[in-house]
């Protein structure tokens, strides 16, 4: 179905096709860049850990200072329970 419009390469010739000048320098323009989206992708990926690691350990923290925290309450300890009344 689609084999149609696909571009016919011909055979017959034993030389390898031949890229104008034109072709190889747009080739190198879509390499470089490239080349330059990658380092930016990076040095986001690179900030984006920074980033995780950051509010991991900030969460964490806040984790461990509430355990430490609530270890140290000890105005329950204090507390005595009101004896039951008996209903008749």
């Amino acid at each position: 179905m689609g084999d149609s419009f696909k571009p016919k390469i011909s055979t017959t010739g034993k030389q390898d096709p031949v890229l104008r000048k034109a072709e190889l320098d747009y080739m190198k323009i879509i390499e470089e860049k490239n080349r330059e989206r990658v380092q930016k992708l990076e040095l986001i990926a690179r900030r984006n850990r920074y980033t995780g690691l950051t509010i991991g350990a900030g969460v964490l923290g806040i984790y461990l200072y509430s355990i430490f925290a609530v270890k140290q309450e000890t105005f329950l300890d204090d507390f005595n329970e009101p004896a039951k009344v008996q209903q008749q």
